[in-house]
């Protein structure tokens, strides 16, 4: 036995290191539903009110008469990976997904502040709890799901907290506003520019990293952890620098005897470039527990 078949034999017989499995991929990830010609798959673009003017939104309609389970997807700051491979494949795993855009944000009327982002979830949630468009676009009023995106997890995080009557919550690669709020003000604007602002209207850096200090503790989503303890929360991070902050989050809300928390890190950078498949499993996954449940 040459010394080269021998180091491969013995390296085989070496014990490999524990590695989480992937949950089993979805069909709807990769099969599209049957058709329905009564209640077809649709897409309706809509306006919704928050504060003194309307919001841009998207909503996803799923086949089927519903009513549907309903998924709330909040984007990131600025909100150039805004997920929407995920939103098609929760639409036909049967949830209706509606995006939107926050004040100020990519066409949407207003000035973009980080206060008036949680302002918007809250609208938008009530938008689709109204029996009107809850009709319209077949939503289930009472199966409601947040869910978001870097900063979109921080909003998910603050409006879970306060809303209990939602279904779930989840939160993807969060980056938490009040620790960023808590750096020197240099340091804060250069990490906010270097996001790129010109998808936003009516703020600078400076703005954002003057409100992020102003509101440096009640914007902490750690802080919140007592009101999470009781909520369907699912905290998915990658290797992108920002997970001890949702680390501190999960240990917090464990600390306050959460259980209904789920946790799970995937070797990725933070638009999960690489992982796109392994994020809609991930997320269908758990959201078929929420659904069995509903």
């Amino acid at each position: 036995m040459t010394m080269k078949i021998w180091f491969a034999a013995a390296l085989a017989a070496l014990p490999l290191p524990a590695v989480a499995a992937a949950p089993d991929i979805p069909a709807a990830i990769y099969t599209d539903p049957a058709a329905d010609k009564a209640h077809p798959a649709a897409m309706e673009v809509v306006h919704i009110p928050s504060g003194d003017v309307a919001i841009n939104g998207v909503v996803y309609v799923p086949a089927g008469a519903g009513p549907h389970p309903t998924v709330v997807l909040c984007h990131g700051l600025p909100g150039n990976e805004k997920s929407v491979d995920l939103a098609q494949a929760m639409r036909r795993a049967g949830w209706t997904v509606i995006t939107f855009n926050y004040r100020g944000s990519w066409g949407s009327p207003g000035d973009y502040r980080f206060a008036r982002n949680l302002e918007d979830a809250d609208a938008v949630l009530a938008f689709a709890r109204d029996p009107a468009n809850a009709a319209k676009l077949r939503i289930d009023p009472k199966r409601l799901v947040i869910m978001g995106h870097s900063m979109g997890g921080w909003v998910t995080a603050l409006t879970a907290a306060h809303d209990k009557a939602l279904l779930g919550a989840a939160m993807i690669s969060a980056g938490n506003m009040g620790w960023l709020g808590k750096l020197p003000r240099e340091q804060a604007i250069k990490m906010l520019g270097n996001n790129g602002t010109e998808a936003l209207a009516g703020t600078t850096p400076e703005i954002m990293a003057d409100e992020l200090i102003a509101g440096k503790d009640r914007f902490d989503f750690v802080k919140a952890a007592p009101e999470l303890a009781a909520t369907n929360l699912f905290i998915l991070t990658s290797d992108d620098g920002l997970a001890p902050m949702s680390d501190a989050l999960a240990k917090a809300i464990k600390a306050d005897g959460g259980a209904r928390l789920t946790t799970a890190h995937v070797a990725t950078d933070h638009s999960w470039s690489d992982a796109r498949i392994r994020l809609q499993t991930e997320i269908l996954t758990w959201l078929a527990t929420l659904k069995s449940a509903g």
